[in-house]
């Protein structure tokens, strides 16, 4: 009688304990306790501990790291790939004609940074959009000295609303999963995510205007000019002059000002951002890395890699091996400017692997202490018989919660065919359950356990707690819009 007792608590202890994890790793990275990548590894070697698998937890940590090694391959690669574009010049046009097009509307850059996003987010992979968007509209962010978790939290939802695609992962899962055709699950869903991408799109244009609230709008004109009437000043009176040197012009267009006077603090963050922000090299005509002879090598050769990535010619980690090597060749042929240019984006892929190799951590205790499916099931358990006919509408709103706690991988090939079985009981079809499983995927693409957001916040210079925090409200109503849109469509 004891021991049944006792094997009926300790599943409930690992239920507890999961959650009880989760929560504190989020507390800490929010609150600034901890950094991202302390979080990821002492959280969870502690409550392993409490566990009482302590002695296990070599072999699950070494169990994560072995499963994530080819995406942190793939991340090291596509960085110094798409790093190596950047100083070259290849999106400078790109960043150049948004400029142009949004006039240094602070409105207009937010939609279309979400609108890049979506487009970028066709070649079905999260990292590749994020470092493409993340590379043609920091410059504009950092010149407008506007929010950027505005724009991590506008590219993760659209990649996020996008990441459905039949080859970006989630319906391929779940067609594998159920059994069923990817097409009969997606074709159905299409109205109700061109409405969940439509309220992205509406999002940004809120944000958008409050950030123009709060910063003014500006000419692109205006911009080049106060960049060079700071430089004047900066040179000539070392920082101290009464120009008209500030971008930041929110107080001056809710007054009606015409932004002159004294701004030396402004001054002093023209000062920061002209001499050490990387940010402005995007649109530098004059750097030395670039290649403007080589320009149509360069366009060719990433669309051709991102066309093999889509077509699955190789593994994605393979194709940015070679892509790496083969662009630091061509446009750099000497070694000490290889050498310079591995020097000079180490940062970031230090920054996104260490993060990567970090989760892998989280999720080997998670998913080897057995806390994850324990988790599952109690939240599968507790759901009300009464419940059963609208078990579509239950999995959509589980999925929230539980593509963010967990992997897809975890959730598609774990849960889900223990809640479809359940809805099969009581006539829900399981191309009903398929399609709700995907409504979490805008709120999934900003979860701790996808690395790509890593990508993000690291090439964006944002803190993982600040990003989470912004993000997480709008995208979990981003996943309740496309949930509602799918009943009134009648596809849920």
């Amino acid at each position: 009688m004891g021991c049944s007792r006792a094997n009926v608590r300790y599943p409930l202890m690992l239920t507890i304990l999961g959650f009880a994890m989760i929560a504190t790793f989020l507390v800490l990275i929010m609150m600034k306790k901890m950094s991202p990548i302390a979080a990821l590894v002492l959280i969870p070697a502690l409550f392993c501990v409490f566990v009482g698998k302590g002695a296990k937890l070599g072999d699950y940590v070494i169990d994560g790291v072995t499963s994530l090694a080819p995406t942190a391959a793939m991340l090291m690669f596509a960085i110094v790939y798409f790093g190596v574009m950047i100083d070259v010049g290849l999106f400078d046009p790109i960043v150049r004609g948004i400029l142009k097009f949004c006039k240094a509307d602070p409105m207009r850059i937010v939609v279309g940074t979400a609108v890049l996003a979506a487009i970028v987010s066709l070649d079905g992979d999260g990292s590749t959009t994020f470092m493409i968007t993340v590379s043609a509209m920091y410059p504009l962010y950092k010149r407008l000295k506007m929010s950027l978790v505005v724009m991590t939290g506008v590219a993760a939802m659209a990649n996020g609303v996008m990441n459905t695609l039949p080859w970006g992962g989630p319906t391929a899962r779940a067609a594998t999963a159920l059994k069923l055709d990817a097409s009969d699950i997606f074709v159905p869903m299409i109205p109700a995510l061109l409405v969940g991408l439509l309220f992205v799109f509406v999002l940004s244009y809120v944000l958008g205007v409050r950030e123009r609230r709060r910063l003014g709008v500006l000419t692109l004109d205006e911009v080049l000019e106060e960049e060079k009437e700071t430089e004047t000043v900066l040179v000539g009176a070392g920082g101290s002059g009464d120009g008209k040197v500030s971008m930041r012009k929110g107080a001056t267009a809710g007054t009606g000002g015409t932004g002159s006077g004294t701004a030396a603090a402004d001054s002093a963050d023209a000062a920061g951002d002209s001499a050490d922000d990387d940010g402005f090299q995007g649109l530098d005509p004059n750097r030395s890395t670039l290649r403007p002879k080589l320009y149509w090598f360069n366009a060719l050769l990433t669309v051709t890699l991102l066309t093999a990535m889509i077509m699955e010619w190789l593994p994605i980690p393979v194709l940015f091996l070679l892509g790496a090597a083969l662009v630091l060749s061509v446009n750099f042929p000497h070694i000490p400017d290889q050498k310079a240019r591995l020097a000079a984006h180490a940062d970031n892929v230090l920054n996104v692997s260490g993060m990567v190799f970090a989760a892998a951590v989280f999720t080997g205790v998670l998913q080897g202490t057995g806390m994850v499916d324990h988790m599952a099931k109690w939240m599968v358990d507790v759901i009300p018989g009464s419940m059963g006919p609208h078990m579509a509408l239950v999995t959509g709103i589980l999925s929230l919660p539980l593509t963010y706690f967990m992997s897809n991988d975890g959730f598609y090939f774990g849960v889900l065919p223990v809640l479809a079985e359940a809805g099969a009981a009581h006539g829900v079809s399981p191309l009903e359950m398929a399609r709700a499983s995907l409504v979490g995927q805008p709120l999934h693409m900003s979860s701790p356990l996808v690395p790509a957001v890593y990508v993000l916040v690291g090439m964006a210079k944002v803190e993982f707690g600040d990003h989470t925090r912004f993000v997480v409200k709008w995208a979990a109503l981003t996943c309740l819009v496309i949930l509602g849109a799918g009943m009134l469509f009648g596809i849920i």
